[in-house]
């Protein structure tokens, strides 16, 4: 096959995270040849630098705190400290196994798999290197880079979750500079690796994409845990001195710290790509695409993080397979942004789907709200976890809105999802036996308590 011909492929993918992997292998599947470019490692930023070693720090920093709560379950362990390198090479065998399984999967799919920097040189041809792909469809998913502020050097003390996954020490006190997912998971983990850890979030509260309840909730257990946090001050710089960082902030305090980590988002990555040198609309660095995923181009779509929306590894593996499915004409159904699932495992771990009570009431007027609280549960008592599960309904019709908080609560998001997305009232999850004792059996407490007849929850 020349990859000097013109239409030589049916898809051309520039960018090999979920977004692009998932769309290369469904392409592949459906019969279409595909080419995947990937300037990177296979997997993208999810796989190496996001969604999996964050996690992998998530559950060793969980293994620590059960070390060193064994007592208050009769079990008498110690903890002795964190060896970061064993931390490390626990993280990058989970890395290491998950991208060789990627790679077999792509290999064997007979994609065309190109290592290198890509760029758009027209509408339907990708240049990398001295090779040029040219593809009837192209699909751009080049992902997104953690962002700083204006004036926000990163380097020496200063550091974003990039630099935070490879740290070779424990620092004995962190500021956090965001309260959003990245910055609340990762001061759950150096507060349970020892640190003293304090967040600054300009906004009024933590998550404060989240329900509002669910914010309170995480703030408290945060405070019980004793993870100072600022909300709504805003930042105004940060000066390194020797082994010290000192943030200063609008309000006119300062805080000194080992480290500042920097968790304010994610931007996109598009920049010098060719995109709007090949007539693509950009919106500050985002590509804007209608509900099928496609740009102003034809024959050109958009997945992932440089799609306006939420950032979420999953939302652009789903989009992926919806583009592939696209392409070959099989016309699948709409993604909605609202039914997709949301977790940040912090402890304790919050999962939500659907619209928050504010969001609800703004779309359709009269909601009713129920908060099962975990304290009915027997296995919430069992793990010894604080928190509840919200349901928001449509006046007299299905659920739009799960909101949970608690141990292991995004194990439950799948029932959670199935709820929202299938339009269920909460009759219909009522008359479901979940099993007991479960977390998951929270889900159906709650759906008991809002179809009025509740068990373990006050009327």
């Amino acid at each position: 096959m020349s990859a000097e011909a013109v239409g030589d492929y049916d898809v051309v993918i520039l960018g090999g995270g979920s977004g692009g992997y998932a769309c290369a292998l469904r392409s592949a599947q459906l019969g279409l040849r595909v080419a995947l470019v990937e300037k990177g490692k296979l997997g993208g930023t999810c796989l190496h630098r996001g969604c999996i070693p964050t996690k992998a720090l998530l559950h060793a920093a969980e293994v620590a705190d059960t070390a060193r709560d064994g007592a208050q379950f009769g079990v008498k362990s110690t903890f002795e400290s964190i060896d970061m390198a064993g931390v490390h090479s626990y993280k990058d065998r989970v890395v290491s196994r998950l991208h060789k399984g990627l790679q077999g999967l792509v290999k064997s799919g007979g994609i065309d798999y190109v290592e290198g920097s890509g760029a758009l040189d027209g509408p339907h041809t990708v240049v990398v290197g001295d090779r040029r792909l040219t593809g009837r469809n192209v699909v751009l998913a080049t992902g997104s880079y953690a962002r700083s502020l204006p004036g926000l050097e990163i380097g020496g003390r200063i550091m974003t979750s990039d630099e935070a996954l490879s740290i070779d020490h424990v620092p004995a006190r962190v500021i956090v500079l965001g309260g959003g997912v990245i910055g609340v998971e990762f001061a759950s983990v150096f507060r349970s690796f020892g640190a003293e850890v304090t967040i600054v979030e300009a906004l009024p509260r933590l998550v404060p994409a989240e329900d509002e309840a669910v914010s309170k909730q995480l703030e408290r257990a945060f405070r019980k845990r004793k993870i100072a946090f600022k909300t709504g001050v805003r930042f105004a710089g940060a000066t390194q001195s020797g082994d010290v960082v000192r943030v200063s902030l609008e309000s006119g305090e300062s805080i000194e710290a080992d480290l500042l980590l920097v968790a304010v988002g994610r931007g996109p990555v598009t920049e010098g790509l060719g995109y709007e040198a090949a007539g693509i609309t950009m919106d500050r660095g985002f590509v804007p695409t209608d509900e099928r995923l496609r740009t102003n181009v034809p024959g050109v779509y958009a997945v992932g993080d440089i799609v306006p929306g939420l950032q979420l590894a999953h939302r652009g593996f789903g989009q992926g397979i919806f583009v592939a499915e696209e392409i070959a004409g099989l016309s699948p159904a709409v993604i909605e942004e609202s039914g997709i699932p949301r977790v940040t495992y912090c402890d304790p771990e919050i999962a939500s789907v659907g619209l928050t009570e504010a969001e609800a009431k703004d779309t359709h007027g009269e909601v009713e709200i129920q908060e099962y609280n975990l304290g009915g549960n027997g296995r919430s008592q069992i793990l010894g976890t604080q928190g509840f599960v919200k349901l928001v309904r449509r006046k007299d019709g299905p659920v739009v809105g799960v909101h949970m908080i608690g141990a292991r609560m995004g194990e439950q998001i799948g029932e959670a999802q199935l709820i929202v997305n299938w339009e269920a009232h909460p009759e219909d999850v009522a008359g479901l036996v979940h099993a007991h004792p479960t977390q998951n059996e929270a889900l159906g407490e709650a759906h008991l308590a809002l179809a009025g007849k509740p068990l373990h929850a006050h009327a």
